[in-house]
């Protein structure tokens, strides 16, 4: 099995171009960056698939994929679960997380481009959305999961979503700062979704069975930040043996023997998150067998079976992968902020909040 060495101040820029190339090449006319060619459009994926083409350079295609966000919003500031060629494919509803992610992106595309004006265009559309996520923030702090286009609300909260959703949140206030814009609301909403996630598990996977078995609920709480210091990394601790296979990456479930590359480049930053520069390019350098020639990654690998599996390669994973490898290089200037927490100078002297 080969490795590839990723580390402070190595950036494999020319191993990586085709695969941000592979992300522009996906790219459809309209802006929209599909899981891969023919597929669908969902609101998350496309971000981070449009990050990617961010750190890559490709500037004007990653530009082009926030403009579709614009022109495909919805009146109540969402977008729906999924769209094909144009067209809404899957609505039946708006998840909050995959509305709110589109901050987080638009903040690291402004961190390496530094274009105002871009800035300033998109913050109606950034207003609306995050409107929309937190209007569904409940009395005692989580966002609801969903708006569901036939029965309401979802009235239920998934921690992988908030988390999401928490980091997003941090964003928005960083651009609305940048804007000389009100960062307040955000800021409050962000405090009480933390305390939330941090103090009150029990309003989460109320209705359902827990995701427990899932390994970015384990990870996710140090990657966005709502977890810190001694209490992140004792959560990484605690389920590494779980879901990490030494040489391979990180599972997906628990009990399912599937290495998944966008989470174990996730997992990366969360390692990042709490210092651990060893393990964080450890794990990135297992996934090199998973790159095809085109730059393009493989979804996952079956190993008992060392099988590729699904036999997809999504611009989404992609995009994971160059969010990765610029964490670890500190390539770009948008490489922390998966792996710090950063607030507007404000946040620091608002009496009353507790920003961390």
């Amino acid at each position: 099995m080969t490795q590839l060495l990723v580390s402070k101040g190595i950036y494999p820029r020319e191993y990586l171009r085709d695969t941000v190339d592979y992300i522009a090449s996906q790219q459809e006319p309209d802006g929209a960056i599909p899981w891969f060619e023919g597929g669908v459009v969902d609101p998350w994926n496309h971000v981070e698939a449009a990050m990617g083409l961010s750190i890559g350079g490709r500037h004007t295609e990653a530009a082009r994929a926030y403009e579709w966000m614009v022109r495909m919003q919805l009146e109540n500031g969402s977008w729906m679960a999924s769209y094909r060629r144009g067209q809404v494919e899957d609505g039946t509803r708006a998840e909050t997380n995959f509305v709110a992610y589109v901050v987080t992106g638009v903040w690291i595309h402004y961190l390496i481009t530094r274009d105002d004006g871009f800035l300033a265009d998109v913050w109606p559309m950034l207003h609306r959305a995050m409107t929309f996520v937190t209007r569904l923030q409940t009395d005692h702090g989580e966002i609801y999961w969903a708006l569901d286009t036939r029965t309401g609300i979802d009235r239920d909260a998934l921690i992988t979503g908030c988390c999401s959703i928490f980091k997003s949140l941090e964003c928005m206030a960083n651009i609305a700062d940048a804007l000389d814009e009100d960062c307040s609301p955000w800021l409050r909403a962000r405090e009480r979704l933390g305390h939330a996630l941090r103090h009150k598990p029990e309003r989460f996977d109320r209705t359902w069975e827990s995701k427990d078995r899932y390994s970015m609920d384990w990870f996710y709480p140090v990657l966005t930040g709502v977890l810190h210091g001694r209490a992140a990394e004792e959560r990484l601790n605690a389920r590494w043996e779980d879901f990490v296979v030494s040489s391979l990456g990180c599972r997906c479930v628990v009990h399912e023997p599937w290495i998944t590359v966008a989470e174990s480049c996730e997992l990366t930053m969360a390692l990042l998150a709490v210092g651990d520069q060893s393990n964080a390019a450890r794990l990135f350098s297992w996934l090199h067998d998973y790159r095809r020639s085109d730059g393009s990654w493989w979804t996952g690998y079956v190993y008992p079976d060392s099988a590729i599996w699904p036999e997809e390669c999504p611009t989404w994973t992609a995009g994971a992968v160059l969010l990765a490898a610029d964490a670890l290089a500190g390539y770009s200037a948008a490489s922390n902020v998966f792996t710090e927490v950063s607030l507007p100078e404000a946040a620091q002297h608002s009496e009353g909040l507790h920003y961390r």
